[in-house]
C-alpha cells in the first residue's frame, strides 16, 4: 500500500476552529448508512450490556517558555514524553540554538539539554523546587494542535471529562464530546463504562511522508490496561454486549491487549501496534472517532475499520460540512469482518 493511497484534499475551511458548545451538540455521522444524529443522542446507537471504553489520560501543560543561558534567547521546550524520573523527550525550538549542556531557564524550573536535537527532538532533564509535575502544571501551557488557530474560554475545554492521569501531549479528542448528560443516558440504557490509559504523543498526528505504508515506522505510546477493564470486557462478552472504543487511542490499547476470543489481558508497557487494512479486529466491535487528517496513521486505521468505503464516507462528510480534526464532529463505525 502506498501512503499516497491515504491522501485526500482537506480544505482549511473544514478544520474546526472553535470548540462547539455544548460539547454534546456535535454531529455524529453513522458510517454504515451515512445517517446523522447529535452526540447527545448516541444512546440510540448502543444496546444494553454494551461496554464503552474511554481513555482517562490528561493532557500535560507541557509547553514551557524560557530563555537560554547565557544569551537570553527565547526558547520553547515542548515536553512530549516522560522517559523516567529524571529524563524527558522534548521538542526544542529553535533547535539549532541549543546543544548538549545548554540550559533553558523557565519560570520556576531549569531545562538542561542532554542530547543534541534531531529533527527538533532532544532528551532533557528538569530541575525545580518541589514536585516536577506540579511545577509544570503551574507554569506550562497546554500544547494545542498546530492547526487550531481559535481561542478556548478555558484550558479545560481541551481536556475530556474522563481526564485523570497526567501524561499526554494531546487530548484523546473523540471523548471531548462527552458530558454528564450523555453518560447518564447511556448508563440508564444499560451501557457500561471502562477506562484505559494511553499517553497520546504528538507523532500520532504527523503525516507519514512518502513511500509504502508497510515501511513506515510507527511511534510507540505508553498503555495501561488494568484488571478492572479486563473484567469489564469479560462481562460484556458473557452478556452478549459489544466493546465500543472511544477514539483511536482506545482502539490501539484494546487491540494491543487482545488475547483471542474477544478478550484482553492486563497490560502496562509501550505499544507500537500499527492498525492498517488487513488488520483483524480482535476486541473492538465499534468506534466513536473524529475525522482525521490525510496521510496519517489515523486515517490508515480508519481504512482498516471501514474498508474501501473510507473515502466515500470522508467525501460525504466534506460535502455535508462536517467539522474535521480535534474540535470537529464525530463518526460512528461498526466494524464488520
Amino acid at each position: 500500500m502506498r501512503i499516497d493511497d491515504f491522501d485526500y484534499h482537506l480544505p482549511a475551511t473544514s478544520i474546526a476552529q472553535a470548540a462547539i458548545e455544548p460539547r454534546d451538540d456535535a454531529r455524529v455521522l453513522v458510517a454504515s448508512d451515512l445517517s446523522e444524529l447529535r452526540f447527545r443522542d448516541i444512546a440510540d446507537l448502543l444496546q444494553p450490556n454494551d461496554l464503552l471504553v474511554v481513555n482517562r489520560t490528561k493532557v500535560r501543560s507541557a509547553r514551557l517558555l524560557g530563555r537560554r543561558k547565557p544569551t537570553g534567547g527565547r526558547t520553547e521546550v515542548l515536553l512530549t514524553r516522560r522517559i523516567d524520573t529524571e529524563r524527558w523527550q522534548a521538542l526544542v525550538s529553535p533547535s539549532k540554538k541549543v546543544r548538549i549542556g545548554s540550559i533553558v531557564e523557565c519560570e520556576r524550573l531549569d531545562v538542561e539539554i542532554l542530547s543534541n536535537p534531531v529533527n527538533g527532538v532532544a532528551t532533557v532533564s528538569l530541575t525545580c523546587d518541589g514536585d516536577v509535575e506540579s511545577v509544570i502544571e503551574a507554569v506550562g501551557t497546554l500544547p494545542l494542535p498546530p492547526y487550531y488557530h481559535g481561542e478556548l474560554d478555558t484550558s479545560d475545554r481541551y481536556q475530556t471529562m474522563f481526564a485523570k492521569t497526567i501524561g499526554s501531549s494531546a487530548a484523546p479528542t473523540a471523548a471531548l464530546h462527552f458530558t454528564d448528560g450523555v453518560i447518564g443516558s447511556l448508563t440508564r440504557n444499560g451501557v457500561h463504562i471502562a477506562e484505559v490509559d494511553l499517553e497520546v504523543g504528538l507523532d500520532t498526528f504527523r503525516p507519514m511522508g512518502d513511500g509504502l505504508v508497510e515501511d513506515h515506522v510507527i511511534h510507540s505510546e505508553r498503555v495501561v490496561v488494568d484488571t478492572a477493564t479486563v473484567a469489564a470486557v469479560d462481562q460484556a462478552r458473557a452478556s452478549g454486549g459489544r466493546v465500543i472504543a472511544v477514539g483511536t487511542t482506545v482502539v490501539r490499547s484494546l487491540e494491543t491487549a487482545a488475547v483471542g476470543d474477544g478478550r484482553i489481558r492486563a497490560f502496562s508497557a509501550d505499544t507500537d501496534l500499527f492498525i492498517a487494512p488487513g488488520h483483524e479486529f480482535e476486541v473492538v466491535d465499534a468506534i466513536f472517532t473524529n475525522f482525521h487528517a490525510p496521510r496519517t496513521t489515523l486515517i490508515v486505521m480508519m481504512a482498516a475499520a471501514l474498508g474501501e468505503r473510507w473515502r466515500d464516507v470522508y467525501d460525504h462528510a466534506l460535502v455535508n460540512d462536517y467539522r474535521f480534526l480535534s474540535f470537529g464532529d464525530a463518526m460512528y463505525i461498526e466494524i464488520t469482518q
